[in-house]
Parts: structure tokens; C-alpha cells; sequence
């Protein structure tokens, strides 16, 4: 049983690469909470795609004890959260759990806008937050503008922040004596009722449902029976330890400890993150403030090359499911690429790592629709729909107006780059809201439609900023402007998987390319194909596919001239014969480069 004066929880955050999981490597060796003959980089990156990308994607927690100068044993509860605008979610609900935060800071880049996005995060949670300047041991560190930084732009005092380099070790120990010294102990009470938070949770094959909890108030033992308080459905408790970073078991769990928990649940579906746990008998009355459910803003249809896989797909997608909570999922038919799911996902970054996940660890090779929002659709009878995927698009004479949703964007950028990223900006229908200085880099906060930023915002922006903007998003609500569905038509039938929601003013330039684009694409056939994009009835871009010819005339040597024509009529009329039944087959290719759309 630990002192809850001697626990210590924090989590660190920071931007993306500013060295998070390496500053977490060196205090958990330090301690040696590993032995060093285990240890490897990114110990707390634990899925391949994770190494592999060098990102952290699920927030994760480790145990470690340290004694401090003053002789006393602390126990320390770090959770490694992500730096990525789509896994923001994970960030707020590991706030929640912990009271202090380390703020890393690359001492050669300085604040970047994920650092002020997880820092805000930290600050609502009434976190007490400790600045740490990191990779001093590059020549191109500058620890005194970058603290100054700091106060400006965020405004936490940085006179004393931590001068380390996670990679070579120096700072560590200083590290250590602020979390214990300068974060506050946890709050609780050993002898009140049970309140434990539900901070995350994940499926292991062997042992089924492990519940990551925070103990509020109370203890939980092992063998008891809890109760999840917003489903009221009863566990008992098979198994009760902490992370180290390897499971161990302990006995119990007392107020202000974070450890795990397994108890016969069968789904991940049936632990809500957030949610209250607390005893089955003489439980809690009011549950624990949870948090605000993850909300999908970008949706995309996934469908397997091989139509043959479409049951290993399903088994993929359900699998995938039950470790992330914030990933929805629905079945649906396209006529040209068959049987597939319709998925929805916190980001742009969030889809590449569930459809790289799929390929991957399933080997299933997948063909993803045009990624699209949510849009509210409101009719003249007064109800309102949903839209996710716009081939459902109702009849236009039932529609009053549509809604599209907003944006915050928040973009840091280097002076020399800033009139590029205005233009951007402007050309996908954003409102400036405010420009600020701080040193030599500009920020940059726009209203912009979520649409035109899904589709290739990012790469754009971190082109014509040559990588070096960062930029940070949060949803802000919905707003009605002129939107239309483009379909696109090959020999004069829709194909479902390319219609796309437009801006009137940019439907004719984006059809124009797109038709453009699938003319190269599909292959000439016997007869002409004219590829067209249309808003309802109304054509607005056409290219034509001319066919192959057959050379008729060439056994014809000299004689009348009306041999030749008559051949020729003959041939026309086949042709002709041939466009009204014959079917267009687009190659998958030309699915995947037609969506790939450069602005």
C-alpha cells in the first residue's frame, strides 16, 4: 500500500517528434523500472505502425518507483500521450486521469501549434505544468529564445523550465526531483465509497477486456464485484496490477493509483471510456464528470480489390474495432466496387493508420473511396438528415438548405512562408480570424471548411511551407453554403464511387479536371465513351474517349468511291450499335488515381 502523499501521476506532452517517448525511454531506464538488457527505443510504442512512423497513436502508461534526494520511496505514474491533432482525444482523457503535465519543448524548433493545442488541454484539466527544453546537445538548440517563447505564447512562467537531451541523458535526474518537488500529489480518500475512472480499455486475446483505471476515491480488491455506472452492467474482478511497463499483479488498487483491471468482459463495447466504475453493493451515487464521446468527422468507404475478401475484411474492421473506441463502422454496396464498410474516423491520419493496419496485419489489399464529412441536410418539411457519403443524396426539389461543418485552424509558419499559406487558405474558402507574431514566425487562425481541409490540405500546406508549418484543428460547429453533389458519368451512367460534394462556385473546375484525369485513365474501348460531370441534369464538364478503328477500307483497291462509304457506314453503324450495349469496365487504377485529386 503506497502513501497517496508519494504518488505522483503526470503525463507528457508536446508537439509531434519533439521527443516524448524518448524522454519517457530515458526516466523509465534511469529508474530502472527495465533492466537495460530489455530496453529499446520507443519502449511505449507498442504497435508496429508506431515504430514504424515514429508517431505515438495509443496513449500508454507505465509504473515506475523512484528514490528521491530526500530519501523517500515516490511511486510515479507517467502516461505517453500522442502529439497528432487526430488523436487528440486520447490526449483529454489521459488529463484527466493525471494532475501534472510535462511540457516538452524541442529547444531548436520552439512552440509549434500542438504544443499549444495538448498544453490547452492540460490547463482545462487544472493541470500544474512543468516546461521541459529538450535536445540541448544540438548545436542549433537555443534555450533562452525558446523559454521566452514560452511565456509569450502560452504564458507559463519558463525561468526555471529543465534544459535535458532525452537522447544522451543529461537532465534526467532533474527531471525526476520536479515531478516529485513541483507537481502536486493526488486527492483521495481510503475509506469513501468506490469511484474509480474508465480511462481506457483494449482487447487481449488471453485475458479478454483489460480496463486501463484511475482510483478516485475508495480501493478495489481483487474478487470483488464492480459496476459500470453507465451501463449498470456487474463484473467481478478476476485480476487486479500495474503496468511496468509489463503487467504485474497487485492486490489492490487505492485512491490516486493507476493500474488495470480484467473482469469476464467479453466486448470492448461494453466499457465506455469515461465511465464511473464503483462496487455493486453500498456503490457510488454520482458518477465521475466523464468525458465528451469521440465524435467521427471524416468519413470513406472501404472495399476490398478482391471482392472474395470481403469476409476477411469484415473480420479485419470488427477486430480493429474492438481496441478503438473512437473508429465506427457500417456496411455498404457500391455498383462498381461491390460489397464494403463505410468507416468513420477522427482525421485524415487516424484513416491512413487504420487502412495501413488492415493491409498490413491482415493482408487485405483495400481500395478507399474519397474521404467526405458529415453533412446536416434540412428539408422543406422541416426535418434533418445526416449525410455521410453523397451518393445518398436526397432529391434536390425535397432539400431547403445544407449545413457543412466549420473549422479552427490554428497554422504556425515561418515569415517567409506566411503570404503561401494565406493564399491556401483563401483558396479553400477560409476566413481569417487572426494574426499574431511571436519572434520571427507567425500564427495564423482560420475559419475553414472541414471539406476542403480532409482532402489534401495538409500535403498543400506543408509544401508550400517546404515542412516547416504546423498546424492544429478543432471542430466549431456548422454553417449553411451553396453545396452541391457532382456525379460523375462514363458513357452516360453514374459511377456512385466518384460523386463528391463541391462548392458551386468550384464545381466546374474540379469536375473539368476530374474528367480529364479519368480519360487518361480508362482504357479505349470499340466504341466512343464520353465521360461527363453533371449537377443533377445539368452537364458542366464533358471529354470524349474516342475508340479504336479497325482500318475497313484497305482491301479496297481503286474502283468506285461508294464502296468505300458503304463500308464505312457500316462500320459507324456497329459502333453505334455497340455504345448502346456495351459495358464500360474502369480498372481499379483508375478508382485510386481518380480519387487521389491535387486541389
Amino acid at each position: 500500500m503506497t502513501d497517496i502523499s508519494h504518488i505522483r501521476n503526470f503525463s507528457i506532452v508536446a508537439h509531434i517528434d519533439h521527443g516524448k517517448s524518448t524522454l519517457a525511454d530515458r526516466l523509465i531506464q534511469s529508474t530502472g523500472t527495465v533492466k537495460d538488457r530489455d530496453m529499446k527505443e520507443q519502449l511505449l510504442d507498442s504497435m508496429d505502425i508506431e515504430r514504424e512512423r515514429g508517431i505515438t497513436i495509443k496513449a500508454n502508461t507505465v509504473r515506475i518507483d523512484y528514490t528521491a534526494e530526500d530519501g523517500q520511496d515516490y511511486v510515479l505514474n507517467l502516461i505517453d500521450t500522442p502529439g497528432h491533432v487526430d488523436f487528440a482525444y486520447e490526449v483529454s482523457r489521459s488529463m484527466r486521469a493525471v494532475e501534472g503535465s510535462l511540457l516538452v519543448v524541442d529547444s531548436t524548433q520552439g512552440v509549434e501549434a500542438q504544443t499549444l493545442a495538448n498544453v490547452y488541454q492540460a490547463i482545462e484539466a487544472d493541470h500544474e505544468i512543468v516546461p521541459v527544453l529538450n535536445k540541448i546537445d544540438l548545436p542549433a538548440a537555443d534555450c533562452d529564445r525558446v523559454a521566452e517563447q514560452i511565456e509569450d505564447v502560452i504564458g507559463i512562467d519558463a525561468t526555471d523550465a529543465i534544459q535535458v537531451s532525452a537522447k544522451t541523458g543529461i537532465g534526467i535526474h532533474e527531471t525526476l526531483e520536479a515531478i516529485v518537488t513541483r507537481l502536486p500529489s493526488p486527492e483521495g480518500n481510503r475509506d469513501a465509497t468506490l469511484k474509480a475512472m474508465l480511462v481506457d480499455s483494449w482487447y487481449d486475446p488471453y485475458l479478454g477486456v483489460v480496463v486501463l483505471i484511475r482510483v478516485m476515491d475508495g480501493v478495489l480488491k481483487k474478487g470483488e464485484r464492480i459496476r459500470m455506472m453507465s451501463t449498470n452492467a456487474v463484473y467481478p474482478v478476476d485480476r487486479i496490477g500495474v503496468f511496468r511497463p509489463e503487467m504485474e499483479t497487485v492486490t489492490e488498487l487505492g485512491p490516486g493509483e493507476i493500474g488495470f483491471i480484467t473482469a469476464s468482459i467479453k466486448q470492448v463495447r461494453d466499457t465506455r471510456v469515461g465511465d464511473t466504475i464503483t462496487h455493486e453493493r453500498k456503490g457510488a451515487e454520482e458518477p465521475l464528470p466523464g468525458f465528451a464521446p469521440s465524435v467521427p468527422v471524416v468519413f470513406c468507404g472501404l472495399f476490398p480489390v478482391d471482392s472474395a475478401e470481403f469476409e476477411d475484411l469484415r473480420d479485419a474492421i470488427e477486430k480493429l474495432a474492438l481496441n478503438d473506441a473512437s473508429f465506427s463502422f457500417e456496411m455498404e454496396t457500391s455498383a462498381a466496387l461491390g460489397f464494403g464498410f463505410r468507416c468513420g474516423f477522427l482525421g485524415l491520419l487516424h484513416l491512413e493508420v487504420i487502412r495501413d493496419r488492415i493491409e498490413r496485419e491482415y493482408d487485405i489489399e483495400l481500395i478507399t473511396t474519397a474521404p467526405s464529412v458529415v453533412y446536416h441536410i434540412y428539408m422543406k418539411d422541416g426535418s434533418m438528415m445526416e449525410l455521410h457519403n453523397p451518393a445518398d443524396m436526397p432529391d434536390l426539389t425535397h432539400v431547403d438548405h445544407l449545413e457543412e461543418p466549420r473549422i479552427k485552424a490554428t497554422i504556425m509558419v515561418p515569415d517567409e512562408y506566411l503570404g503561401d499559406v494565406l493564399k491556401l487558405c483563401q483558396d479553400r474558402r477560409g476566413i481569417q480570424e487572426d494574426l499574431t507574431y511571436a519572434g520571427t514566425r507567425a500564427m495564423a487562425v482560420y475559419d475553414l471548411p472541414l471539406n476542403e481541409v480532409v482532402f489534401d490540405f495538409y500535403d498543400r500546406l506543408k509544401s508550400v511551407t517546404k515542412g516547416y508549418a504546423s498546424f492544429d484543428y478543432q471542430m466549431t460547429g456548422y454553417r449553411t453554403d451553396n453545396l452541391v453533389k457532382m456525379s460523375i458519368l462514363v458513357n452516360d451512367e453514374p459511377v456512385d464511387a466518384l460523386s463528391v460534394m463541391v462548392h458551386r462556385d468550384r464545381a466546374e473546375s474540379r469536375g473539368r479536371a476530374m474528367v480529364e484525369k479519368l480519360k487518361d485513365l480508362i482504357p479505349r474501348h470499340m466504341f466512343k465513351i464520353p465521360i461527363q460531370a453533371a449537377i443533377g441534369g445539368k452537364v458542366i464538364a464533358r471529354e470524349t474517349l474516342s475508340a479504336m478503328r479497325k482500318d475497313v477500307t484497305a482491301k479496297c483497291y481503286g474502283g468506285d468511291a461508294t464502296r468505300k462509304k458503304k463500308l464505312l457506314e457500316k462500320q459507324k453503324a456497329g459502333k453505334k450499335k455497340m455504345r448502346q450495349f456495351g459495358r464500360v469496365d474502369i480498372p481499379q487504377e483508375a478508382f485510386i488515381s481518380a480519387l487521389k485529386m491535387d486541389g
